[in-house]
């Protein structure tokens, strides 16, 4: 039986760069959808729902920062964000409103696909039903469910910040540099944002934690990276 192809949506509103990414996402067998507008986007989504999302955050519409934000309200579709080169606080503001990952534009094709593909295994791995669920006192982490729940709760996370936290859960007790965490979630090594790794970790501990300002579960490590503590409380 034929497996049906993963469906992109590509939010691009540069004609020339939309053809060429649809061109080469096709050839490695993805099936691309293009929209040239944030608003068009939302709809299609709202109409047909897709594997991934790869968004460009300059478009004449609206702001591509808004659409993932509306996007967030009702979806958890991976969202991969493209970024001018500079705009850090673009990527900042992505990664805290939801977005999976970004890439600083000019880029190469390979390397967009190559952050796609991780997105998606990600997405894909957290289903696996032989993982069993984690449980450390009131906070439950179930790997096969791709959930978390503190005191029964539902705890709101990015598919990247639910990988990071079970990549921490897996090794509680052993500190894990910013290197290893991003191996361990992405699966593969990139070049990343400096402090990606950090903005990510604000936003599980806002999730997690009783008082993210003074954190029990996700511990930073001064110089050696974060170490998550099995807190059963």
């Amino acid at each position: 039986m034929e497996t049906m192809a993963e469906h992109i949506l590509l939010v691009e509103d540069d004609p020339r760069l939309a053809e060429m990414l649809s061109e080469y996402l096709g050839q490695t067998g993805f099936r691309v959808s293009v929209a040239a507008l944030g608003r068009a986007a939302l709809e299609q989504l709202a109409a047909q729902p897709c594997d991934a999302v790869v968004l460009d955050l300059m478009l004449p519409d609206m702001d591509g920062l808004e659409v993932c934000r509306q996007l967030r309200a009702g979806s958890d579709v991976p969202v991969l964000m493209l970024t001018a080169r500079g705009d850090a606080i673009d990527r900042i503001v992505g990664l805290e409103i939801g977005a999976d990952d970004y890439l600083p534009k000019p880029f190469e094709p390979r390397e967009l696909l190559a952050r796609l593909r991780a997105i998606l295994r990600r997405r894909v791995d957290g289903k696996r039903p032989e993982q069993a669920a984690l449980r450390f006192g009131r906070l439950e982490i179930d790997a096969a469910a791709h959930t978390v729940r503190l005191d029964g709760a539902p705890c709101e996370l990015t598919s990247y910040q639910f990988d990071l936290l079970l990549a921490l859960a897996q090794n509680a007790g052993r500190v894990l540099s910013r290197d290893s965490l991003m191996e361990l979630a992405k699966g593969e090594q990139f070049e990343a944002f400096d402090r990606s790794i950090d903005v990510h970790m604000s936003r599980i501990r806002a999730a997690v934690e009783d008082d993210p300002r003074k954190p029990r579960r996700i511990i930073t490590v001064r110089g050696a990276g974060y170490v998550f503590a099995k807190v059963q409380d």
